[in-house]
């Protein structure tokens, strides 16, 4: 099929776009409390946690140094997991961290193929 086989480049960009946003969304709430509350006390593990992912995430979506920032974001969302999630159980179903386990492996992938077209960088 080859429904959108003209748009991979376009497709490419909005997922970076969006993931950084979706991810900067982390940041702002740590940070601002907003649009909720952020349920824990800011240490110095959640701030450089809220940091990377409120300056990377806004990196990512202009693409300005988007792949080291990018292999960051997928290093922090590794940590993140294990520290919060992973104890828990095993899975991440069952210990409530699919979307960070998905962010660690959307972030590598950008970090392997670039900034892409619509960014700053522009490969």
């Amino acid at each position: 099929m080859k429904f959108l086989d003209g748009f991979q480049n376009q497709t490419y960009a909005l997922l970076r776009i969006m993931a950084g946003l979706m991810f900067m969304a982390h940041g702002v709430q740590k940070f601002f409390n907003f649009p909720t509350e952020f349920p824990y006390p800011l240490n110095s593990m959640t701030t450089a946690a809220a940091s990377i992912e409120f300056v990377g995430g806004a990196l990512i979506v202009i693409g300005l140094f988007t792949r080291p920032v990018a292999f960051i974001a997928s290093g922090m969302s590794a940590v993140g997991y294990w520290m919060v999630h992973g104890t828990n159980n095993f899975f991440p179903i069952a210990n409530g961290g699919e979307i960070i386990a998905l962010y660690c492996f959307i972030f590598l992938y950008i970090a392997a193929k670039g900034p892409g077209i619509w960014s700053v960088d522009k490969d």
